[in-house]
């Protein structure tokens, strides 16, 4: 197991388990996800186990995971991003301790496109969960009531409709037969109150 000890391949490994582990966060019970991070956070906890870590090093990538961050809630973010991506590169850099403390332990080319790259694929992430989270519901069903749909099945207690190209549960206070136009009235929950359309 001591090829993991090469500075360049425990910072990859490390990279790679930060990454399937965000991944099994954000998407859960895929199971190949999960695998993935389990197997790539010992191979990872292994090497800095026996690689020594620099704290000043570790201290940077920190603040440079903060402006990351702060990028996402401010309008102005060009140079927090391009902080942060330096902040990172240079603490990915220096991440494992050598005999002189100014030279790295990983290679800075390496470091500087593996930074960039998993720094991109978590912005675009990033961003594209920020809009879901906070996309306002296009689809009112309150806007239901009044429009015009075609009963699929026969309707008195409990039926199906469809209205606006979707199927929903429907009930009436009279027997309305299979094929005839609907007028929804009133819904609740997934339930449409529909009566017939002459």
């Amino acid at each position: 197991m001591d090829f993991i000890l090469d500075p360049n391949l425990a910072y990859l490994v490390l990279v790679i388990a930060t990454i399937l582990a965000i991944l099994a966060l954000l998407s859960p019970g895929s199971g190949f996800i999960e695998v993935g991070a389990v197997i790539a956070a010992f191979f990872a906890a292994y090497s800095i186990y026996r690689l020594p870590l620099s704290g000043w090093a570790l201290a940077i990538l920190v603040v440079g995971a903060m402006l990351f961050l702060t990028a996402f809630l401010r309008k102005d973010r060009r140079w927090i991003l391009g902080s942060s991506i330096l902040c990172i590169v240079m603490g990915s850099a220096f991440l494992f301790r050598t005999e002189r403390w100014w030279q790295p332990a990983v290679n800075p080319l390496l470091a500087t496109f593996v930074s960039i790259t998993s720094g991109g694929f978590f912005w675009v992430v990033g961003r594209k969960l920020l809009e879901a989270t906070t996309a306002v519901p296009r689809h009112d069903l309150d806007q239901l009531i009044g429009a015009i749909g075609e009963a699929k099945t026969d309707i008195h207690q409990h039926g199906s409709v469809q209205v606006e190209g979707e199927l929903w549960s429907a009930t009436s206070q009279i027997p309305i037969p299979a094929g005839s136009l609907v007028r929804v009235v009133k819904r609740e929950g997934f339930t449409l109150e529909v009566v017939k359309e002459e």
